[in-house]
């Protein structure tokens, strides 16, 4: 197993992408903290990852609050003693807007987004210092590389942020044994809290764009972030993987 003993705490893990990468880490021997503000389908992925022979616990995370943060990565080292792995994956879309200029979107978007992936960061890295070393997975997109016409700027400066802030974890505290990357996601289902982008017209003149001409699948990031949170990627850090279909080949 991949992930053996590890200890991965996966935020936004109740639905998507956070929960195929929760199912995946713990078919791979992790033992999973499924984090977020939505308990019931939280505790539904720990049953089907309990099910399935693995090991998992929800924990409400809020990830716009240090407290919350603080207390989830106090839950997982109560629980199982040690934090190996974080995936920063909670994020709301910037579609579900009429208003690309709308200050409001901006604040929620950023606060979520961006603020989320640093407070997560540090309380993190509190941790992984005590162990010697960790991993961390951040999600940014190819939003967080290139404009687009669709969404509130909000969300490309957010995922923009996200890939910078990866890039500045990774030199800060690579001394340290701590390890982190991003994953850009491409055109993938769409969000809960997606607009526009999850219209079946703008999704068809999104995949104009793209040249394998197909969605991707929440699977398909998983496998990604699995490939950077395990030793199998313990050279590669600040790195950007893109699981995009070619979009941001074209």
């Amino acid at each position: 197993m991949r992930l053996a003993d590890k200890v991965a705490i996966i935020s936004g893990a109740a639905s998507g992408m956070g929960a195929a990468t929760a199912r995946r880490f713990g078919r791979e021997g992790a033992r999973v903290v499924v984090a977020d503000l939505l308990e019931d389908d939280g505790r539904s992925v720990v049953a089907e990852i309990e099910k399935a022979g693995g090991t998992a616990m929800f924990q409400r995370l809020d990830v716009t609050e240090e407290a919350s943060w603080s207390a989830c990565v106090a839950a997982a080292v109560a629980a199982y003693g040690r934090l190996d792995i974080l995936v920063n994956n909670a994020g709301i879309s910037g579609s579900a807007t009429n208003d690309l200029l709308e200050s409001g979107m901006w604040d929620r978007v950023m606060t979520v987004n961006a603020n989320g992936v640093f407070y997560g960061t540090k309380y993190a890295v509190e941790q992984m210092r005590k162990n010697g070393g960790g991993s961390i997975v951040n999600l940014s997109s190819i939003s967080g590389v290139v404009g687009q016409s669709m969404v509130h700027m909000a969300y490309n400066a957010s995922k923009g942020a996200v890939r910078t802030m990866t890039k500045s974890t990774a030199v800060q505290f690579g001394a340290e044994g701590i390890r982190c990357n991003s994953v850009h996601p491409g055109l993938m289902p769409p969000m809960r809290t997606s607009g526009a982008t999850a219209d079946p017209t703008v999704r068809a003149k999104m995949l104009k764009s793209v040249p394998l001409g197909r969605t991707g699948e929440v699977d398909e990031v998983a496998n990604a972030i699995l490939f950077l949170a395990s030793d199998e990627a313990s050279y590669v850090t600040g790195a950007e993987l893109y699981v995009d279909g070619g979009y941001l080949a074209m």
